[in-house]
C-alpha cells in the first residue's frame, strides 16, 4: 500500500506541476524523465495507447539511452465520486526505428487499488520497417483474454495513402448464453482505416465489423463501437 500511495502522490504532483505546460522533461544523468498530464508514449507501434478517462490524470515516463523504459500513467485519479483510481504501470524495451528495422516489447499492468478484481495484464510487441509498422498485444483480464494485431502501411507511392488494419480475437472464460439458446465464447472483430490528403483536407474512410450476427451481437464486447458492419467517411481540416 505504501508503494501505491507514493505512486498516486507522484501522479498528482505531476498533474499539478504540468497543469499549464502539459509536459515537463528533465535529464537525470543518462536517463530522460517526462512528467505530465498528457500521455508521453504509445506502445507496440501505436497499438497500446494510454487514455484519459477522468478529470484528473497524469504520469511519468523514464527512458534509458540503451532503450529500456518504465513508467506509470493514471487515466483517472479517482478523486470524484463517480470515478475510480486506476494505475497503469509498464516496463519495456525499444530499439529506435532507422532505415532498417526497429522493434519493441514490454508488459503493462492495469491496476485498480480499490477494485482488485478488475486488475489485468497486457503483453505487447511491435516491429517497424521504414514507414510501416506491425504491432501485437495479448490482454489477460478477469474472465477473458484478448489478442490484437495492428498493421499500419504507409503507401506513399503512388497512392499517397495511409492504411491501418486491426484484427482481434476475444476468448471468454465462460460461455455467454444467448436468447435463442445458443452460447458464445469466442468471436473476432476487425477495422480498416484508409486516409490521404486531398485539397487541403484529410480524407478518411473507416470500415469495422465482426463475425457475430443476430442474437450474437447482444453479447458483443470487442474493440469496435458496434458489432455490425459499419462504414464511416471523415473529412478533416486543421484549424491552425
Amino acid at each position: 500500500m505504501i508503494g501505491r500511495s507514493k505512486a498516486v502522490l507522484a501522479l498528482l504532483a505531476g498533474a499539478a506541476a504540468t497543469a499549464q505546460a502539459q509536459m515537463l522533461e528533465r535529464e537525470l544523468g543518462d536517463l530522460k524523465l517526462k512528467l505530465g498530464s498528457t500521455p508521453s508514449r504509445s506502445m507496440a507501434q501505436g497499438l497500446v495507447q494510454p487514455e484519459r478517462v477522468g478529470t484528473f490524470h497524469g504520469g511519468f515516463d523514464l527512458t534509458h539511452p540503451d532503450g529500456w523504459y518504465l513508467g506509470n500513467w493514471s487515466p483517472s485519479a479517482g478523486l470524484l465520486g463517480n470515478s475510480r483510481l486506476e494505475l497503469n504501470s509498464y516496463l519495456g524495451y525499444q530499439r529506435a526505428s532507422d532505415d532498417t528495422l526497429g522493434y519493441e516489447f514490454g508488459l503493462i499492468r492495469y491496476s485498480f487499488p480499490r477494485l482488485e478484481d478488475l486488475d489485468r495484464h497486457e503483453l505487447y510487441a511491435g516491429i517497424s520497417l521504414a514507414d510501416s509498422r506491425l504491432g501485437a498485444a495479448w490482454n489477460l483480464a478477469p474472465g477473458r483474454s484478448d489478442g490484437t494485431l495492428l498493421l499500419d502501411l504507409d503507401l506513399l507511392h503512388p497512392l499517397n495513402l495511409d492504411m491501418t488494419l486491426t484484427y482481434a480475437n476475444h476468448a471468454l472464460d465462460r460461455p455467454v448464453q444467448l436468447s435463442d439458446g445458443a452460447s458464445l465464447q469466442r468471436f473476432n472483430d476487425w477495422s480498416l482505416n484508409l486516409s490521404r490528403p486531398w485539397l487541403g483536407l484529410q480524407v478518411g474512410v473507416s470500415y469495422s465489423g465482426s463475425d457475430l450476427r443476430g442474437n450474437g451481437c447482444s453479447a458483443y464486447s470487442g474493440q469496435n463501437a458496434q458489432c455490425d458492419d459499419s462504414l464511416t467517411l471523415r473529412l478533416e481540416h486543421p484549424l491552425f
